[in-house]
This record gives structure tokens, C-alpha cells and sequence, in this order.
């Protein structure tokens, strides 16, 4: 086992793998850039050390900063948290040339699944199901125009190398075609370096649902069974639950069997999620494969009493799974809180909590890095705290999440709890009625 880890990372996730490590024995070290000396991650790890300034590319996205910290404390292993640098291939490659284990993915895995055209083939390969569309990338649009009539409007022009919804576009006709090819080349090669791009059948009102999964050094890997991160805001996820109110005992099967097969075909080692859009007839389709922790991990743990980051860190260390699969024995949901403004097209809301109140009680957890009088820089995610209830049913955990809502006060900044707390209140979502397009008609009172 490791004597000590790296976290390669801040705010919450990094606070989060610092108390795994502790109750395992493991000594830790935070990295931080100036910005961020105040964080609680910065306070409970064992030793931190500054990497830099406030701007991401000169601190956390800094290798060479990240590598002379692991080497000047000593560390064996570095965790990346999810974000930043955890799936990037360069990073995995030089972690193993300097003899540090990369808690995650290694180089190889992270390039084979991280370009999405390549994954999606690599699927189809081990007989996951995928949805219609151009195998590889699209040389040129002459191919784009034939391929997007072969395979039926509307469709979707994806970039290889996206993320977050950028290089995306939904066409639903061929007159829209070239203008859609041309922004989203153009926006894929400003925010990734790379402009090629290949295309989907667009699934019309899908859910958004991924299976968590595990893999070890032997080519084993289990399921964790379900999550749905259908409640989206261009693309990001704003509330996840599980298990998924769509969700069937076969269709978990299914989906599980698949999610299972979609790992051990390129022998993965590490947490990971198989993503799937699942269509109203319960079809579903392989989207991508994340190759890392997630940021909603936290439901799945409390519906099976199962510690990711503890068995992410164990199979890093060579040690084997028990290739059992989990079903969820609970119902939890998470809200993901962010220092944005609702009401202001969730515009980002930095600045100084003036006050902190967390809530408590039974089947209450709070994932968090702030507190009262913390300054919350403007220059990361806006993310700062995940609330998560879990019960013995929907109803119950809804119920609890909206007490837990009440209860939460941040003051001195504008937060998404009044969007969760209506959100709770939806008809729709209380019946579990909602797809990946729910937010297009949700309007915040």
C-alpha cells in the first residue's frame, strides 16, 4: 500500500480523498495555488506546497510543478480527483516515468478512450451497443453531407476531443449542415487544440444514464449499478439520482452486462462510468467512457456502503476486486450547489460566505470545501458543496433533500439552492418524468 499520496487537485474532491487516505493509514499532500491557500483541503492534509498562481495553467494544470511537489514530500502515488489533469494521457505517461502511480487510468486507456470516435468503435468491436452514426472521423463535409442522409435526420456533429458540450451541434436539417460543421470545427479547435469531428444519429428525449464501474490489474471488473444525470444545463449536471426512476430490473441487467463487457474488452483498471442514452423505449447506447472518479461518486457509495476513492486507491495498488456487482439497496439524490445566480442565466457568483450553515440529520451528507468568512476565488469551477440525502425510498430521500435545502445557509453570495428547492417541488420530477431536455421548459420562480 502507498505511503503517501499526491492529490493533484482542490476544493471538495480533494478534501474528499484526504479523509479516505487518513482512515487508511496514508499520509497526504495538497497542492494549492495562491488563491487557494485558504481551503480546508490546504488544512487537513498533512503537508501542502504552493504550485503556483491563481490561473489553472499555471498551478493545477502545471505537470512539471505537480511532479517536483510529489518528488521535494516524497510521494508514491498521486491522485487526480476528477477534472484538471485526471484524464489527461501526459500526465499518466509522466507520473509512470518518474516512478509516481497514477491512482487512474493509465496513458494508453485514458488516449484509447478519451477520443470519442475511437471508443465508440472500440465498442462496437466488443458488442456494446452504439448509436448509428460515421465510423471514425469525417475526412471532409462532401463525407459529412452523405453520411448525415445515410444515417437520417436529426443528427449530431460531434468533436473527438469534446467535452462539456463544446464542438457539439444538433442539426436537424441538411441547410443547417454546413453552418453547424464550420462553428463547431471552429469552436473544437480554439478550446481543444483539434478540429475533427465525427457524427451521431441524435436521440430524440433521452435520459442520461452511466453505470458506475470498477476494474483491477487481473482484467476484472464489476458494476456498481446505475446513475441518472439526466437533469442537465448545456450539458452539465445540475442533480443526480439513483437508482434512475426509469430504470427496470432487466434494463439494469442489460446496461450493467454491457457496462461490464465495455471494461474488461480493453482491460480497465480503475473507477470509471460507461455513459448510455437511453431512449423512451428503454434502447440504450454507448455515449463515452470516463476514465476517473466522478463528481456525483457520493450516491452510489450510499446506496451499496461502498467507498470509491478506498477501493480506487487499493486497485491502483495492485490489489484485486471481488467482481461482485451491486444493486442499490437505498434511494439517494444529489444537488449539486454552485456560487451562480439562478435568476442571472447562472452567472457565477464569487466573492466573500459571509455566513455558513450546513445541514444535518439522518441520511444527510455534505461534500464541501467552504465555510464561513472562506473567499471564493473566480478563477475554477463554481462548484462548492454537494448535498446528498439518501432513504429507503424516492419519496423519502426528496422529502429529506427538500428539509436539507432548508436548512443549508450561505450568505454573502448568490447559490443554486433556490433552484434545487423548486426543483424538488416540480411535478414532473417528483414523478420522475424528465430527460436530458427537462430544463429546456423549467422556468425558476
Amino acid at each position: 500500500m502507498f505511503k503517501k499520496i499526491l492529490i493533484a487537485n482542490r476544493g471538495e474532491i480533494a478534501l474528499r480523498i484526504i479523509r479516505s487516505c487518513k482512515e487508511m493509514g496514508i499520509k497526504t499532500v495538497a497542492v494549492y495555488s495562491k488563491a487557494d491557500i485558504d481551503s480546508l483541503h490546504v488544512r487537513f492534509a498533512d503537508e501542502a506546497v504552493c504550485i503556483g498562481p491563481a490561473a489553472s495553467a499555471e498551478s493545477y494544470l502545471k505537470i512539471p510543478n505537480i511532479i517536483a511537489a510529489a518528488e521535494i514530500t516524497n510521494a508514491d502515488a498521486i491522485h487526480p480527483g476528477y477534472g484538471f489533469l485526471a484524464e489527461n494521457s501526459s500526465f499518466s505517461k509522466i507520473c509512470e516515468e518518474n516512478q509516481i502511480k497514477f491512482i487512474g487510468a493509465s496513458a494508453e486507456m485514458i488516449e484509447k478512450m478519451g477520443d470519442k470516435a475511437a471508443a465508440k468503435e472500440t465498442m462496437k468491436k466488443a458488442g456494446v451497443p452504439t448509436i448509428p452514426g460515421s465510423k471514425g472521423l469525417i475526412k471532409d463535409f462532401v463525407q459529412c453531407t452523405k453520411l448525415a442522409a445515410d444515417v437520417g435526420y436529426p443528427i449530431m456533429l460531434k468533436a473527438t476531443a469534446g467535452g462539456g458540450g463544446k464542438g457539439m451541434r444538433l442539426v436537424w436539417q441538411e441547410d443547417d449542415l454546413k453552418d453547424a460543421w464550420d462553428s463547431a470545427r471552429q469552436e473544437s479547435k480554439s478550446a481543444f487544440g483539434n478540429d475533427s469531428m465525427y457524427m451521431e444519429k441524435f436521440i430524440e428525449d433521452p435520459r442520461h444514464i452511466e453505470i458506475q464501474i470498477i476494474g483491477d490489474c487481473k482484467g476484472k471488473a464489476s458494476h456498481l449499478s446505475e446513475r441518472d444525470c439526466s437533469i442537465q444545463r448545456r450539458h452539465q449536471k445540475l442533480t443526480e439520482e439513483t437508482p434512475s426512476p426509469f430504470m427496470t430490473n432487466k434494463l439494469r441487467k442489460q446496461m450493467g452486462e454491457a457496462a461490464i463487457k465495455a471494461a474488461e474488452s480493453v482491460n480497465y483498471e480503475g473507477v470509471g462510468t460507461v455513459e448510455f442514452l437511453v431512449d423512451k423505449h428503454r434502447n440504450f447506447y454507448f455515449m463515452e467512457m470516463n476514465t476517473r472518479i466522478q463528481v456525483e461518486h457520493p450516491i452510489t457509495e450510499e446506496v451499496v456502503d461502498y467507498d470509491l476513492i478506498r477501493e480506487q486507491i487499493k486497485v491502483a495498488a495492485g490489489i484485486e476486486i471481488s467482481g461482485k456487482n451491486y444493486t442499490p439497496q437505498l434511494h439517494a439524490i444529489e444537488c449539486r450547489i454552485n456560487a451562480e445566480d439562478p435568476y442571472n442565466d447562472f452567472r457565477p457568483s464569487p466573492g466573500m460566505i459571509t455566513s455558513f450553515h450546513s445541514p444535518g440529520g439522518h441520511g444527510v451528507r455534505i461534500d464541501t470545501h467552504v465555510y464561513a468568512n472562506y473567499m471564493i476565488p473566480p478563477f475554477y469551477d463554481s462548484m462548492i458543496a454537494k448535498v446528498i440525502t439518501v432513504a429507503q425510498s424516492r419519496e423519502e430521500a426528496i422529502s429529506k433533500m427538500e428539509r436539507a435545502l432548508d436548512e443549508m445557509i450561505i450568505g454573502g453570495i448568490k447559490t443554486t439552492i433556490p433552484f434545487h428547492k423548486q426543483l424538488m417541488k416540480n411535478e414532473d420530477f417528483r414523478k420522475g418524468n424528465y430527460t436530458t431536455k427537462f430544463m429546456d421548459s423549467f422556468t425558476l420562480k
